[in-house]
């Protein structure tokens, strides 16, 4: 059954200090304002061995008031939830608007003139809770741990396993949005990411190494650790055996390999090389303090050869159980999908409402993010996706098309330009392929490109039965920084001639 917003959220004085804060920025002549109240309850359990090494439990309520006076922007935030209170609020807002534009006014017109926002259809009155069965946080503490600890547990009775980690991080957000157009929105989100490494150590040479569950990070609730999503038992059962042979797999020679990509490691290349890039402010120059900027620049927008004709990437805030699935955005867009790479060809960017008017986008499509109440909305980005083939093949058969190659699992370390351009992924493990088929792992493996000389070697992708929904809850941007949940789904594939590294060897250079 749909689950409804919590009773105890819709008892805040939601309506009232709206109402306060948009009459007031009216008053004092906003041409818009927005108000956004959030509460967000965010818990971790990080186990040791077996055994507790660290809990929290926090929750982050409060709210926030944005106005665009004399062409500037005005942003303050409060936690009295009293009319009054809310008031001030706007009033500091329409208050840093106006320092603003005197700062602007000073200094020369500031870059792309006043802030405008583009259109957005009024949304009254809307409520959009995401698809999950059971809130984790119904779930006793006690559970939660016992569970954690059992499978740790069973990880540490494997032959060769000498260590565990196990960590379990739950969210649970409310917010409620109003702005002077008229659009009023309650939403609710549950997230979860559980997680299990595994430490193997050779007592005669003091080597190490650990391996880690593929299971992702998902807008999914308790019964994610129950049995709807995900096989637990298939991959804590094999993990052990994967480990120890990792730890017996010889280092890989460098050189030029065909490559089977695994959905558990291709989501971080799609995250770093097609997600940040294809942020329109990051192209446009404003976002380049943090890790800024991209390669993908606005001119070459239905021009640039991203990669093969193979590569369709969309943007989408409507995945089910997609970590940056929204009903609406903090800006009051409606979630939409939309296409970025369309046969290999740069389509389109992540927008929000002040970046789509800029550019002469009609409309945003909703990438308008603040990871809490205190902090300002900014552009961030939809869960994006490589599309599978419909008729592609499985992994099975992907690897049988390769004579010498390499199949890459899970993701690890990475490492990529501040253009999104140069880049150098690692994995969980890779798996040698000989003649069309596994013939053991390797170690030390890092595979080193160009964004687009990497997509323009996928040579064939995956079908709908390989596709998976990967991601992560610790996307990084802005100054001061926030950090925000976002999902990639992406199928398996096969990229020809990729550069291998050693990562021993490089390390020793």
């Amino acid at each position: 059954m749909p689950h409804e917003v919590d009773q105890s959220f819709l008892a805040l004085p939601l309506r009232p200090l709206a109402d306060a804060a948009l009459a007031r920025a009216r008053s004092l002549g906003a041409a818009h304002a927005d108000f956004r109240l959030e509460r967000v309850r965010s818990a971790s359990w990080n186990l040791r061995d077996a055994r507790p090494a660290g809990t929290s439990d926090t929750t982050d309520l409060g709210y926030a008031v944005r106005v665009v006076h004399g062409g500037a922007w005005g942003f303050a935030s409060g936690v009295d939830l009293t009319p009054d209170a809310a008031a001030k609020v706007a009033s500091q807002a329409v208050a840093m608007a106006q320092l603003s534009a005197r700062v602007v006014r000073a200094a020369g017109a500031g870059p792309g003139g006043p802030v405008e926002l583009a259109e957005e259809p009024v949304h009254a009155e809307k409520t959009w809770v995401s698809s999950y069965e059971v809130d984790p946080f119904s779930v006793p503490d006690e559970e939660k741990a016992a569970l954690l600890a059992a499978w740790s547990a069973r990880l540490l009775a494997a032959r060769g396993v000498d260590h565990v980690d196990a960590s379990l991080l739950t969210v649970h957000e409310n917010k409620f949005y109003a702005d002077t157009a008229g659009t009023v929105t309650t939403q609710q989100r549950v997230r979860l990411h559980p997680s299990f490494t595994a430490v193997s150590v050779d007592d005669s040479s003091g080597e190490f190494d650990s391996m880690r569950t593929l299971a992702p990070p998902v807008g999914r609730g308790w019964e994610y650790l129950t049995g709807t999503g995900w096989d637990w038992d298939e991959e804590l059962a094999r993990l052990p055996e994967l480990l120890a042979e990792k730890m017996r797999a010889p280092s890989v020679d460098p050189g030029l390999y065909d490559l089977v990509v695994d959905p558990s490691n291709l989501w971080l290349t799609i995250h770093e090389s097609i997600g940040h890039a294809t942020e329109l402010d990051r192209a446009l120059g404003y976002e380049a303090a943090y890790a800024g900027t991209s390669f993908a620049t606005f001119d070459q927008l239905g021009k640039l050869r991203y990669g093969s004709e193979l590569m369709n990437v969309t943007g989408d805030r409507t995945a089910e159980h997609g970590l940056a699935t929204v009903g609406y955005d903090d800006e009051g867009v409606e979630a939409q999908s939309w296409d970025l790479v369309k046969d290999g060809t740069l389509v389109g960017y992540q927008l929000d409402r002040r970046i789509a008017r800029l550019t002469g986008f009609e409309r945003s499509n909703g990438c308008a993010f603040a990871d809490s109440p205190e902090h300002v909305p900014v552009q961030r980005m939809a869960n994006v996706s490589l599309r599978p083939d419909p008729a592609g093949m499985s992994t099975e058969d992907l690897i049988g098309g390769v004579e010498r190659g390499i199949y890459v699992v899970g993701d690890r370390s990475w490492s990529i330009d501040m253009q999104r351009y140069n880049f150098q992924f690692t994995g969980q493990r890779f798996h040698r392929i000989e003649n069309g088929r596994l013939v053991g792992q390797l170690r030390d493996v890092a595979y080193q490109a160009t964004t687009t000389d990497f997509w323009g070697s996928m040579a064939a992708v995956g079908g709908p039965q390989t596709y998976v929904l990967g991601g992560a809850f610790n996307c990084g941007k802005a100054q001061p920084g926030q950090v925000a949940a976002v999902s990639h789904g992406c199928p398996s594939a096969l990229f020809r001639g990729v550069n291998i590294l050693n990562t021993t060897q490089e390390a020793g250079r």
